[in-house]
Parts: C-alpha cells; structure tokens; sequence
C-alpha cells in the first residue's frame, strides 16, 4: 500500500492499531500479576525473585518512556512501532521460555524497554493521526475505552492461562498479537516524523535509571536482609547520589529532557503528587491484590481473575463519574476526594484482610477502585491543566513518568511492607519450638509456596502450619494495604493545601 493509499485509510483503523500496541502492554502487566504465584512455585522462587519479575518490567519501562517517545518523533513512528513490536514479541518469548526466575526478570527487563518504544510510539501515532479538537477528543476517549476494557479483562484472562495453559502462555500469547498489530501498522499507519524533536539527554537517562534502580533495589532487600544490611544500605545511598545527579544534569543543559522550572509552579508539584500517590496506592493493586488472593487467601488462579473484577470494573466506570463531578467541583477537590476514597477503600480491604472476611475484602476493592477511577481521568488533566500549552509534550512525559515511578517504588514498598511483618510473625510463632526452621519456612511463605514450605509435615502440623502461614499472610498484606491508605489519606491532604493555595 502506498503513502497516499495509506492516508485514504479509515483513522478507525489507524486508532485501533495504535491502541491494540497500547493495550498489550496493560494486558501484560495484568495478566502476569496473576501467574506470578504459580511462576513462584515452578521456580522456587524466593520473594525477592518474584518482586524484580514485576519491578524490572515496570523500572525499564519507566526509564525509557520520554527518550522512545523523543526516538519516535525524529526517526519515524511507524518505524519505531514496528521496531518496538517486534522487540516485545521477542522478549515476550524469552519470558516464556526462561528457565529459572533470574533468567525471567532479566528477559522482563528487556520486554520493559520494548514496551516502553511500544507505548511512547503508538501514543505518538494517535496524536499525530487526529488533529481537530473534536477529532482528537474522540480518538482519546475510544483509547481510553479500550485501555479500560483491557484492564477488566486481563485478571480474567490472566487466570484462564494460568489454569488452562501454564504461566509460560502469559508470555506467549503476546507473540500472535504482536503479529497482527505488526502487520496492520505496516498496511495502514502512514510514516510521520518530527525534524525538531527535542534531542536525547544520555545523562538525564542515565541518572535517572540508576535512582530508580538504586532505590528499587533497596526496598526489595530491606525485606529479604534487613532494612540496614549493607545491601539496602548502598541501594539508599546510591539511589540518592543518582537523583541529586539527575537534577544537577538536568539544571545545567540548555534543552533537559525534564524542566525543572515547571516545578516553581506548586499547582504542578501537587498535581504530579496526585498521580505518583494514585500510581503508588491504588494502580499498584493490580499486582498487589492477586498475590494476596492466592496467597493470602487461597484463591485459585482462575478465582483470583475473576475476584479482581469489583476492583477493575471500578476502575472501568469511574472516570465518566468525575467527568459528570467536574461539572461541580474543581480539579483540585476532585483529587482530593479521590485520594481518601482510595484511602478508605485500602483501609477497609486491609481491615477484611485482617479478619479473614471475604465479603468485606470485596467492598473494600470495589471503594478501592472507585476511588482510584476518579484519579485515573483526572490526574493527567490536572497536570495539562496547569502548563502553558507549548510545554504539554514535556507535562505530559513528567505525567507518564510519575506514574510509572509510583507503580514501581510503591509495589517495591509495599511487597517489603508485606514481606517484613510475615517474616517477623512467623519467625516469632515458629522459634518457639523449632527455630533452626523458621527462617525457610518463613521465606517459603513469603514467596507464595505453601506447598514447599510444609512439605514433610504431615496431619495436625501440617493443619497448624498452613493456618499460621495463612493468618501472617493475611496480616502482612493488611499491614502493606493500611500502610498505602495513610499515603494515600496524607497526599489527599498535601494535594489540596498545594492545589488550593498555588
């Protein structure tokens, strides 16, 4: 197909590819939230192991995002959506084919950075593709549908992989999707490029990654050796050095890959708060709420999928709710009742986790996803709201970035929230009579695998083992929820005295 036969081609087509390559990378993040436990058990993974499954996923896609979408504006987007396509197919089939739980977070890495060219080429597409106010709104608003849609149905479709067909197909079945989003872009995406895109900042990158990574890995060997081993200790530190180096690098370039005068502008800094505390609290339970399912409670893969359906419908229907409450408050309010909503539903989650209470864990993910629908919408307009107009490429990268931080350092946080407390009431409970092995048994647990960490034990003690590992799981992700609902109840506040007095 030509250039001009390309540019006669219904933008239908074109929105739907360019979404399809967004969507993959939502439903991959999903859907492997739900195999973790089973990946866990297959590896004998440790917990540590299944947190970079997760973190190194989320901390490459987030390090790269602005400079693939500087990449794709000068090179070419079609270009570098096919190039991202194929590179996700790739390091999707190395995941799935990965024989141990170091080779699968190393090949996650990968399918991060993938994802990220993915994701910032085929955003760039869409807004390349639709010009008119009208045109564009309705582009974003179909987007939007669809990104939702995925998150309803990747715990679903998480749990039937898992149950039918292994973990490995979590990875696989992107292969055959890859394909046909690679072929349509190919037949209908016309090329576009932009010879001013702003340059690439190597140091800005650099320093950057190495903060997240820095403070990634600190967290997650607080909770597997101590939170003032030398290990988290030089992951502190040196995340630190990295981010003082980030903004020294960016202060003394004429073109930063981040300005740091955008954020003399305090309705700025509160309004990216509202989205690293919403990614932190409340989007980071899509990995979080099925472990705790399995794990905590029992669940089957299957019944975890189909459990997380109160929080992802939620999630679905609430941002046409702030829509209609837009109408009546301000942006400023409608963030800060987001931020406690999200702080309740956590709360009470955590308070159902507590007792064991199926039916209150329920309500509590529902209040949960509401509470996180009405920031989903609202967040990245508070940001665009409050820049000049030419600096929305810039608003919109710091809005993406944030986000994905938050999801990164609050699942890392949390897991050690979780992790921590579970060690130290098991360890506690089982040194009382055998002490020499608490500490496996324990780290077994913590990972997932119940089946490992009471193999030997047989009738009444194996009952007892399997009802305390149950009860500190439970009591250690409702330390780790009530932990995100005071983050989530402070930033509500620290939202609205920013927003309110700017």
């Amino acid at each position: 197909m030509t250039s001009e036969e390309r540019r006669s081609v219904s933008p239908f087509f074109v929105l739907l590819t360019a979404s399809t390559g967004c969507a993959m990378t939502v439903l991959d993040t999903n859907v492997v939230a739900i195999v973790l436990p089973t990946v866990a058990r297959d590896f004998r993974a440790s917990f540590a192991d299944v947190e970079w499954v997760i973190s190194t996923y989320v901390l490459c896609f987030a390090s790269l995002l602005l400079p693939a979408g500087a990449i794709a504006d000068r090179f070419g987007r079609r270009r570098i959506f096919l190039i991202g396509t194929g590179a996700f197919a790739v390091t999707s089939l190395l995941c799935g084919l990965a024989p141990s739980a170091t080779a699968l977070y190393l090949a996650r890495a990968l399918q991060g950075a993938s994802a990220a060219f993915l994701l910032a080429s085929a955003l760039a597409i869409i807004g390349h593709s639709f010009h008119g106010e009208a045109e564009r709104n309705r582009a974003w608003a179909i987007w939007g549908a669809m990104m939702g849609l995925t998150m309803v149905l990747a715990p679903i479709s998480g749990g039937v992989i898992a149950s039918a067909l292994g973990w490995h197909w979590a990875f696989h079945i992107n292969v055959p999707i890859c394909a046909l989003s690679a072929i349509a872009a190919a037949v209908f995406v016309a090329e576009s490029s932009d010879a001013d895109a702003r340059r690439l900042d190597p140091p800005g990158i650099l320093a950057f990654t190495a903060s997240m990574l820095g403070l990634t890995w600190a967290l997650i060997s607080g909770q597997a050796h101590g939170w003032a081993s030398p290990s988290a200790m030089t992951g502190f530190i040196g995340g630190g050095l990295a981010l003082v180096a980030f903004i020294i690098a960016e202060r003394v370039q004429e073109r930063p890959m981040l300005d740091l005068q955008l954020f003399r502008n305090v309705r700025f800094v509160g309004a990216v708060w509202a989205m690293f505390a919403y990614a932190a609290c409340s989007q980071v339970m899509a990995s979080m709420l099925p472990l705790f399912l399995q794990n905590g409670l029992g669940r089957t893969a299957l019944e975890a999928g189909f459990a997380m359906l109160p929080f992802a419908l939620a999630m679905l229907a609430f941002p046409y709710v702030g829509r209609l409450l837009g109408r009546h408050l301000t942006s400023t309010g409608i963030l800060a009742i987001g931020l406690i909503i999200v702080g309740v539903g956590n709360a009470l989650t955590g308070w159902g986790a507590h007792l064991g209470a199926w039916p209150i864990v329920t309500c509590g993910m529902l209040v949960l996803g509401s509470g996180g629908g009405l920031l989903n919408g609202e967040t990245q307009k508070a940001i665009m709201s409050v820049v000049p107009r030419e600096r929305a490429g810039m608003a919109s990268g710091i809005s993406t970035t944030s986000r994905f931080a938050g999801i990164l350092l609050g699942f890392a946080m949390l897991s050690g929230v979780m992790a921590t407390v579970v060690r130290s009431t098991l360890t506690a409970d089982w040194c009382r009579e055998s002490c020499h092995q608490a500490s496996g048994f324990a780290d077994a647990v913590v990972a997932g695998d119940l089946p490992y960490a009471v193999a030997g034990l047989t009738g009444a003690a194996r009952d007892v083992a399997i009802e305390q590992a149950r009860n500190a799981l439970s009591d250690g992700f409702s330390a780790a929820l009530l932990t995100a609902s005071l983050i989530a109840l402070l930033s509500a506040l620290a939202v609205h005295r920013l927003m309110r007095n700017a």
